[in-house]
């Protein structure tokens, strides 16, 4: 059973990576996907010309062909160099992938082209993770993926098929497939650019508050009146007050304006004074909207309509 567990990581491994390759080459990256600003703070530019790279045509194509060759060769041998090279970048992609989540959570990770153009979230994080384990345990793995492929035992399709429906669980290009093929069968349409974007403030309340990152916060909240509301990009922010360890704190709430797959993040900072005279306002930010020293943050998925 444990070679047949091996025998498939082999096969799993050559096939996403096959299918990045294929991605890669033939789906581009949306140009200007990811700003130069992140909830409106600008990024530190060696992080924004790294990320400008990451997302260049050439650097694509360079790791669409790495990744297809590393595929091809997993198929065809089980020299020991070409399952290190594999496992080493599968934990390279891990790393890049959670560092994306943390400092550029604005940006998608690229991992299959531009079917990958979402933001990071966990499930992208804990897909690359798995995959590195899968690497791992593909080191012992006695056969190449092509002998696996001429000889495939009940145990080996079973467990293939039951890491392709995880993978599947854990992929959001998928969605991004369908949507595609429906914009091309003329069934669907592109989302509004969510700068662009009108969003009523009923809209924002009701995703804020169907969202787990409120749920997360709600016993600290000190008041169901915002301090302060506005909006600024793809982005709203409502300020409420709260309690937490005894200590008066604000809790801020960007939540995301886009038609689609919206997003809330929390974040606490100090108490400051709410600004006199401050109202909402649909199309952009207060003036002299208030700078905070962020204290932690945390993010979830919102509500979608």
């Amino acid at each position: 059973m444990v070679t047949a567990f091996q025998n498939t990581q082999v096969l799993l491994l050559a096939a996403v990576l096959l299918a990045a390759c294929l991605a890669k080459l033939t789906v581009r990256e949306t140009a200007g996907h990811a700003s130069h600003h992140v909830h409106g703070v600008p990024v530190p530019a060696g992080l924004a010309r790294l990320t400008a790279l990451r997302g260049s045509r050439g650097m694509a194509v360079g790791l669409g062909i790495a990744e297809g060759v590393l595929g091809l060769a997993l198929l065809v041998t089980s020299h020991m160099g070409v399952r290190l090279a594999t496992t080493v970048a599968f934990a390279a992609a891990t790393w890049v992938v959670g560092e994306l989540r943390v400092r550029r959570p604005d940006a998608g990770c690229g991992c299959f082209g531009g079917l990958s153009a979402r933001k990071v979230d966990r499930r992208s994080v804990l897909r690359a993770a798995l995959f590195t384990a899968a690497a791992v345990a593909a080191l012992g793995a006695p056969l190449p993926g092509l002998d696996v492929l001429l000889d495939v035992q009940a145990q080996v399709g079973l467990v293939l098929a039951v890491e392709l429906a995880l993978f599947a669980a854990l992929s959001p290009e998928l969605s991004a497939v369908v949507e595609r093929r429906r914009l091309a069968h003329g069934t669907g349409r592109a989302a509004m650019p969510c700068e662009r974007r009108r969003s009523p403030i009923e809209e924002t309340y009701a995703t804020l508050y169907d969202s787990p990152a409120w749920v997360e916060h709600e016993n600290v909240v000190a008041s169901a009146v915002p301090l302060d509301v506005w909006r600024e990009g793809c982005w709203r922010f409502v300020v409420f007050p709260a309690r937490v360890h005894e200590r008066d704190v604000e809790i801020v709430f960007a939540v995301s304006t886009a038609e689609r797959d919206r997003t809330v993040r929390s974040a606490l900072v100090p108490a400051d004074p709410p600004p006199d005279g401050a109202e909402d306002g649909d199309g952009g930010g207060f003036a002299g909207s208030p700078g905070h020293q962020v204290d932690s943050v945390s993010s979830s998925g919102g509500a979608s309509s």
